[in-house]
């Protein structure tokens, strides 16, 4: 390329030598005209024939490498876009077999699984999709399931305690109408109806039991004090109601044992024993009068 370009370079200045030697000769022919006698040697050009056979060679040098570094370059363009197509053509090739080869891979994998076809393929979809879906549905069916129970079973909760808060308040209601109600007869019926409220109710029944000893009634006082006693054997004053009971009927060892069971639990209970008149009968007595003790509020005798 370098040596092309030279030459091109050598002729150029070749021509422009030439042509300046030419317009120099034809300026002086101008300005000094000579005679129609000359040599028809000295009539002939200024460029010798030497010359200009030399600079025909290099113009058709030129003209031969000029055509050479065109076919040169048509050469390497063309093999150019032969490599290029080249390459296209390998990339599109390529691409095809692959494609053809993941076709032929998840074919192959289908084939595998038991899906021969598409539609093999969307069944199996649509089964596992349904299957899921019924899965689910079962699974928050029974979740819903768990939580209404668990919503009635709270809402029974709320309307049993709501329930016990108003038949709380009315036994309290009732008791305040018994601790104020003068009469015997008056507080049984008031205690009748706790016990309709709240049945076998030991307090209920302990009271209830003092009440039917202000009538008289000592055998019904004691039936009631065995139904608290069976309950709760320590209850102090159930044991302190049937003592009087046995008093009532004559009973003194018994009145003695429960009297005695009952100061045990609670001694509070001597001092309301030393008052009670249902105990007049056993004053004599000196294992009373060791369970009781003496009246600290006794004036000594004088």
């Amino acid at each position: 390329m370098s040596r092309h370009i030279l030459r091109m370079g050598l002729l150029g200045a070749w021509l422009i030598l030439a042509g300046n030697v030419w317009a120099e000769t034809q300026q002086t022919a101008a300005a000094e005209p000579r005679p129609e006698a000359q040599s028809e040697i000295e009539r002939g050009p200024v460029i010798s024939q030497f010359r200009e056979n030399w600079i025909l060679g290099e113009l058709r040098t030129l003209r031969q490498d000029m055509n050479d570094y065109r076919n040169e370059m048509t050469k390497m363009v063309t093999d150019r876009e032969l490599d290029v197509a080249d390459k296209a053509m390998g990339y599109a090739t390529n691409t095809v077999t692959y494609f053809f080869y993941l076709i032929a891979g998840a074919a192959s994998i289908l084939a595998l699984l038991g899906w021969s076809t598409i539609r093999d393929l969307k069944d199996n979809i649509r089964i596992y999709a349904e299957k899921e879906m019924s899965r689910l549905t079962s699974e928050y069916e029974s979740r819903l399931a768990d939580l209404e129970r668990e919503l009635r079973k709270k809402s029974r909760t709320i309307a049993e305690n709501q329930e016990e808060i108003e038949r709380t308040n009315e036994i309290h209601s009732l008791w305040l109408k018994a601790t104020k109600e003068p009469s015997a007869q008056a507080k049984i019926e008031l205690y009748d109806r706790i016990l309709e409220l709240r049945p076998d109710d030991p307090e209920a029944l302990a009271w209830k039991a003092d009440a039917a000893l202000e009538l008289g009634e000592q055998r019904w006082a004691l039936s009631l004090c065995d139904r608290v006693l069976e309950v709760e054997e320590d209850n102090s004053h159930a044991l302190y109601q049937r003592a009087c009971a046995w008093a009532g009927l004559g009973e003194i060892e018994y009145a003695l044992r429960d009297l005695e069971q009952a100061i045990q639990v609670s001694d509070s209970l001597r001092s309301h024993a030393r008052s009670e008149e249902m105990f007049r009968p056993l004053h004599a007595l000196p294992r009373f009068e060791t369970l009781v003790g003496e009246d600290p509020e006794a004036a000594p005798a004088g």
